[in-house]
């Protein structure tokens, strides 16, 4: 069963020094392939809670952290707050045994292995805010116990291991990395909703700040994960992370652009990319939408560009292509007004439902939506706006739109002047959304491209 620390537990550890804590044997590669090990997995998210699943479902003895109550709850209840995880995954460990989840950091005391999984968000000036890593740094240096491996999977700009990582916990816990503190980056790479790929299958990269670190890492994830790559330092690890997502934005904020081209031609962008991924090499599809969502792609870049100003270097085609994306809510909404025009209405006073919530299809995760943009401008035009996604029952806290939380999901209904489609869920139906006979800004490319309802964008 799932447990968290009780007072007993809490009065013990507090009375004694977490050095002194726990055995006193050294973290080896023989006691890590031998499973005897306790892994604290530090945020319970998108990235933390399926980690713990992982490691749990190889055997190994997990500690969940999170300072979120309602996380702790769910898991000890058997429930999966993620909608991609299911709930009887979550039951066979507890069967076994294998995970505990607290928000009581003093625990930290009791693992080998901590596996630091926070946000990495930016801040207003699109610069990064690295709060969650150095708290959470700060919080468990203080009860790692000797040899303990740290590992760190959040997204961030090149060096934030040796820099930032090593520095506090080296001051904070009066370790020596590499000697009585082992320390690596490996980026997560999770893709939400994604039916073919995750995070068992999915090969782990890791850097390592000294070889020892690098050794022990990469037999721990092996315990868990298919295929391990291991790197030559933190900062490969760290800037190949961002450049798996820097790649997406360029691609996408391309096509985009594309799009914005294609309309005044009379040209269906959608037919171009899919003429042109007919070739068997050289190409990639990437298809235009109504903005970036997901908490990587509209983010990660700017951590390279932050970084390579320290260098002198100006990385301008990221910059670019980051503008470009961020512009797209208002493409969108313009094509809304061109909608609503058509059909003799002004935006101002005009009830408007958006289809979808989440960022991509098919997953119940509304970080750095772009719908939330959405509703944001055309609210700020003067238009009534709902939103109707079966996913997301209600929209939660977020650090941008705090002014939404609690905002509930709509029925499709003849209430509206118009319907925006932002994601394209499979649950949705083409009929359905047609029969109300109300006009379509489709920025999906789901409904049929030549009815008199749909005004493509």
């Amino acid at each position: 069963m799932t447990t968290t620390i009780d007072r007993a537990e809490e009065e013990k550890i507090t009375d004694s020094s977490p050095k002194e804590m726990g055995r006193e044997e050294s973290l080896t590669i023989d006691r890590i392939k031998a499973k005897q090990i306790t892994v604290g997995v530090v945020g319970l998210g998108y990235v933390g809670f399926p980690l713990s699943l992982a490691f749990s479902e190889a055997g190994v003895q997990v500690i969940g952290f999170d300072i979120d109550e309602s996380k702790i709850q769910s898991i000890e209840q058997g429930k999966s707050y993620i909608r991609h995880i299911q709930c009887d995954r979550l039951h066979e460990v507890q069967k076994a045994s294998k995970l505990e989840v607290t928000t009581n950091f003093q625990q930290v005391a009791n693992c080998d292995v901590v596996i630091i999984c926070v946000p990495t968000p930016l801040d207003h000036h699109l610069e990064p805010d690295l709060r969650f890593v150095v708290e959470t740094c700060k919080v468990i240096a203080p009860h790692l116990k000797p040899n303990t491996l740290v590992s760190l999977e959040s997204t961030t700009w090149p060096g934030t291991t040796d820099e930032i990582v090593k520095t506090i916990l080296e001051k904070e816990g009066g370790f020596t990395v590499g000697k009585d503190l082992f320390l690596c980056f490996s980026p997560e790479r999770e893709d939400p909703g994604n039916k073919s790929y995750g995070t068992k299958n999915i090969p782990k990269l890791i850097g390592g700040t000294d070889p020892k670190s690098l050794e022990l890492a990469t037999a721990l994830y092996s315990l868990a994960l298919d295929k391990v790559v291991p790197l030559s330092s933190t900062k490969v690890a760290e800037l190949a992370k961002l450049f798996e997502n820097i790649f997406r934005s360029v691609n996408i904020a391309l096509v985009n652009e594309l799009k914005v081209i294609c309309e005044p031609m009379d040209i269906d962008v959608w037919e171009v990319i899919e003429a042109a991924a007919t070739k068997p090499f050289g190409f990639m599809p990437f298809w235009p939408g109504p903005g970036l969502g997901g908490h990587c792609i509209p983010i990660d870049p700017f951590y390279l560009t932050w970084k390579a100003k320290e260098y002198g270097i100006s990385t301008r085609f990221i910059e670019l292509a980051g503008e470009i994306n961020r512009q797209m809510p208002k493409y969108v909404v313009g094509k809304v007004q061109d909608c609503l025009n058509v059909f003799e209405k002004a935006l101002k006073g005009s009830r408007i439902l958006i289809l979808g919530l989440a960022y991509k299809s098919d997953i119940d995760d509304m970080r750095e939506s772009p719908s939330l943009e959405l509703i944001k401008i055309l609210e700020e035009k003067g238009a009534t706006v709902d939103y109707h996604d079966p996913l997301l029952p209600e929209i939660g806290k977020t650090r941008e739109y705090s002014h939404l939380a609690g905002r509930k999901h709509q029925e499709l209904s003849k209430n509206y002047d118009c319907f925006l489609i932002a994601t394209k869920h499979s649950c949705f139906s083409v009929e359905e959304i047609l029969s109300f006979g109300i006009p379509v800004v489709d920025t999906r490319n789901f409904l049929p491209r030549r009815n008199e309802l749909v005004y493509p964008a």
